[in-house]
């Protein structure tokens, strides 16, 4: 993508999100909206949040992760800061949280309401900070290698004019065996260029709607072969003109998450078997690691060597019991297909 064009994105996004939209009353369709109800046990750290803030929230997920307490976490393109505080109550006093934005006006809300939250928390110090950088250059933001536990982002990526960039400076940051765990808009075909540049596609996070199989090849090529979804939902165009601009688009809503540990392209078989502690306090019975890998407390679940170290190399392995190792080679794990509503190379 040429610098100019680039730019021209850049700066048709800063005016969306900063002039053209007061409110997330001023979307036009349901595209950067949540599509499903937050988690009850983010649902009382939601009311916590300033309604000036929550106003101003453009989000379509809830990429908010369980076992995060002491955490540093990352927030992609924070805008307001509605997930940044919310995060806040969930890393604890001593976790920290950095929320990184280009817009003006949104980081200037978000920073008016620090001291208003850090008293409803009862902090005696902050534990928020945000920065004026923009994703594809995290180093403008001071943020250093292998420094972050986790990585977020709500419907902000497909914004981004140069999402290789982005992906790139994601698996920089993050620590060995740290997470990227998002929310976003992806397409199961690729947008054609005049809709890529049309300021309302583009605004309404439609524009820059990744085809999942691209990104797939984005995430290889950093060094994440594997990844895993957690929530998809196919989404519906509510505004006529905007739906006869899509035509036949499928666009969907998804949250993933990926993990920065020893992967193989495929999932292979190494015999291992997990078993669950029910030991993070949000779910003391069952953990959903993806759509499809539920683990109930104390029940042998076998896994693939990829889930045996998202598992066992990432902050999750005081949470789990991994019985088995890599010493013997059982051939292909059974692994679904690759699908618009069954992403990815995660196992079944």
């Amino acid at each position: 993508m040429s610098d100019q064009k680039s730019d021209q994105i850049i700066e048709d996004v800063k005016d969306y999100y900063g002039k053209v939209l007061t409110t997330n009353e001023d979307l036009k369709t349901s595209a950067c909206c949540p599509l499903d109800a937050p988690p009850e046990h983010v649902r009382p750290l939601i009311k916590n949040v300033h309604e000036a803030v929550q106003e101003k929230f453009y989000g379509c997920g809830s990429p908010l992760p369980l076992a995060a307490e002491g955490c540093t976490i990352l927030d992609l393109g924070c805008g307001s800061g509605r997930d940044a505080y919310i995060l806040s109550q969930m890393v604890g006093e001593n976790g920290h949280i950095i929320g990184v934005d280009m817009t003006d006006e949104q980081l200037s809300v978000a920073r008016q309401h620090i001291g208003w939250h850090m008293d409803k928390f009862g902090y005696k110090k902050s534990n928020v900070e945000f920065k004026k950088a923009y994703i594809e250059d995290l180093k403008t933001a001071d943020i250093k290698d292998n420094s972050i536990d986790i990585v977020i982002s709500n419907c902000v990526i497909n914004l981004s004019p140069d999402k290789e960039k982005v992906f790139s400076e994601i698996y920089r940051v993050l620590k060995p065996g740290g997470e990227l765990y998002f929310s976003d808009v992806f397409a199961g075909r690729r947008i054609p260029e005049p809709l890529q540049k049309d300021k309302i596609m583009l605004g309404e996070c439609l524009g820059g709607a990744l085809y999942i199989d691209d990104f797939r090849r984005m995430l290889g090529a950093i060094g994440i072969p594997d990844y895993r979804v957690s929530a998809s939902r196919k989404m519906t165009l509510d505004d006529p003109v905007i739906e006869k601009m899509a035509g036949m688009i499928d666009f969907y809503s998804m949250t993933i998450r990926a993990f920065k540990v020893p992967l193989e392209d495929i999932c292979e078989n190494y015999g291992h078997v997990a078993y669950y502690k029910g030991t993070i306090d949000q779910c003391p019975h069952a953990f959903t690691l993806d759509d499809h890998h539920i683990f109930n407390t104390g029940m042998p679940v076998p896994v693939c060597g990829n889930t045996a170290n998202m598992l066992q190399e990432t902050r999750f392995k005081k949470h789990f019991r991994i019985n088995g190792d890599f010493s013997t080679h059982y051939g292909p794990f059974d692994c679904a297909p690759s699908t618009p509503t069954n992403q990815g190379n995660a196992c079944c």
